[in-house]
């Protein structure tokens, strides 16, 4: 029995929940139609969906209506409105509320006035990135000199952060916030819904918060509590961190247009850490390497990780190149031809998605929500007649697409054939020395080899062992390595390369 609908569903909640009483054989009785739902009368269903229009209509009025309010107290009275306070402030009680309803209930209000202990390091971490210091060199200074960061300095409210160290996050975000020069600022962030499946719009949606660009926050007229630095230190600090951003981009840009090309890019990792280890060029030799500092180590104390680690490009490159030329060895060339013949005939089979085709799909796909916008339209009380032609004209679209598509599907199966034995063969003949023509190959060539494998690299440097797995794109993923010491298991193929002598030297 349900009294008030308008109350109950919510835009298109009935039609999603009603199925399942009707399914389960439970009357669902609603005082507007006079008993209970029929679920083959029209009349009720479209009664329902007035309701649940009804209802977002209303919750979408007062959403509205509640950010105005709240944005005109914190524009016109700097009214502090809840929530977290920025680290170097702290919540003052300033007497019982202007309402007075609110007031005989016992709400009082309140403003933010600066922690006696955190407002200092709040003034030293401006003047600290004013003269020259990034966040991160700050961050760690603060860290060395035993300054609890935010989330130690008010555990109670960080539960869920780490409290061992400052981060540069967190370092950025003091920075950045305007709320230290004594102004109010609200609505930095918004909640957000967002659907859980383009797909199946049933499922419903997922709130999360997201930032707002600062040109939207709401700033107070007049100081609202007690600045704890000047504005013109705070626009110098802004002013700093924008001509850094610039600069760094001009350096970024020229180094992609001159920089050195890797093999092994993004494909060694530390095993200690698990990082990504980074490229450098020492000597004129290329190394792989991972530091580790102390703020990093102050995060993570019971990490045995040495402060720098080094893993040679040449030496790698050099195992890594033989070990995939073992498959094209005199002993091993038959097998590995009737491996690629059979991916050959897997791949002629498999659809091949060209830019053609994907376009298809996404047309298909939009009509799917055009389509799922129009039903909750109907839903929400528009116009069925209009809807109706909306609905219609989608449906033309998405048929046409998926004609197109299957045409194009069609013809790319026909033009495609695969491979014999015999022109496997002679292609891996013709190529020579396998090993020594990848060995030989640059650099810059490489890096499209290793990334068309699947090449992935674990380095443990205890016992000097990169451990390397190949996870190849399909089709080969099944056919890669049909070798007997290097087990596949229908989608990895492992191998693991000893090199403590090589790196010894």
């Amino acid at each position: 029995m349900i009294g008030e609908p308008q109350r109950t569903f919510y835009g298109n909640q009935f039609g999603n929940t009603f199925p399942v009483f009707v399914h389960f054989r439970i009357p669902l009785w609603v005082p507007e139609v006079g008993g209970p739902i029929d679920p083959d009368n029209e009349a009720h269903d479209l009664v329902m969906s007035v309701f649940g229009g009804m209802s977002k209509g209303e919750r979408n009025r007062i959403k509205i209506r509640v950010r105005t309010a709240m944005g005109s107290q914190a524009k016109l009275q700097g009214r502090y409105l809840g929530g977290r306070p920025p680290y170097g402030y702290r919540i003052a009680d300033t007497g019982p509320h202007p309402n007075p309803s609110k007031a005989a209930a016992g709400q009082r209000i309140h403003k933010l006035e600066p922690d006696p202990v955190a407002a200092p390091v709040v003034q030293r971490i401006f003047t600290m990135y004013v003269s020259g210091m990034s966040d991160k060199s700050i961050a760690a200074e603060l860290t060395r000199e035993g300054i609890p960061c935010p989330s130690a300095h008010d555990a109670t409210r960080n539960p869920h952060r780490k409290k061992t160290a400052w981060q540069q996050g967190a370092v950025r975000n003091i920075l950045i916030n305007p709320r230290y020069t004594g102004y109010e600022v609200w609505n930095k962030q918004r909640k957000e819904e967002r659907l859980l499946d383009v797909d199946d719009v049933t499922l419903g949606h997922r709130t999360s918060m997201t930032h707002n660009p600062a040109e939207e926050w709401i700033h107070s007229n007049e100081p609202a509590h007690e600045a704890i630095i000047s504005p013109d230190l705070f626009d110098t600090a802004r002013t700093l961190r924008r001509q850094r951003a610039h600069a760094h981009n001009r350096q970024e840009r020229a180094g992609k247009q001159g920089g050195r090309p890797y093999a092994l890019r993004g494909r060694v990792r530390c095993s200690l850490c698990g990082r990504k280890m980074q490229p450098a060029t020492i000597r004129n030799s290329v190394y792989y390497r991972c530091e580790f500092k102390d703020q990093e180590q102050a995060l993570s104390p019971d990490l045995t990780h040495r402060r720098t680690i080094y893993l040679r490009e040449d030496v790698v490159c050099r195992a890594l190149d033989q070990w995939i030329a073992r498959a094209f060895a005199p002993d091993r060339l038959t097998a590995t031809i009737e491996a690629l013949t059979l991916a050959s005939a897997a791949a002629s089979t498999s659809v091949t998605h060209t830019p053609e085709q994907a376009q298809a799909r996404q047309a298909i796909k939009d009509c799917e929500r055009r389509l799922a916008r129009y039903q909750a339209a109907l839903d929400a009380g528009a116009d069925p007649a209009v809807v109706t032609q909306w609905i219609n004209e989608a449906q033309r679209d998405k048929e046409a697409a998926r004609k197109k598509l299957d045409t194009l599907l069609t013809v790319t199966r026909k033009k495609e054939s695969p491979l014999d034995a015999q022109q496997i063969r002679e292609m891996t003949e013709s190529l020579g020395n396998i090993a020594e023509r990848i060995q030989a190959a640059d650099t810059d060539k490489k890096g499209p080899l290793y990334e068309t494998l699947g090449i992935t690299i674990s380095y443990e440097h205890a016992t000097r062992t990169a451990t390397v797995r190949s996870r190849p794109s399909s089709p080969y993923r099944q056919w890669l390595c049909p070798r007997g010491e290097l087990t596949t298991d229908d989608t990895v193929a492992r191998g693991q390369l000893r090199l403590q002598d090589a790196l010894a030297d």
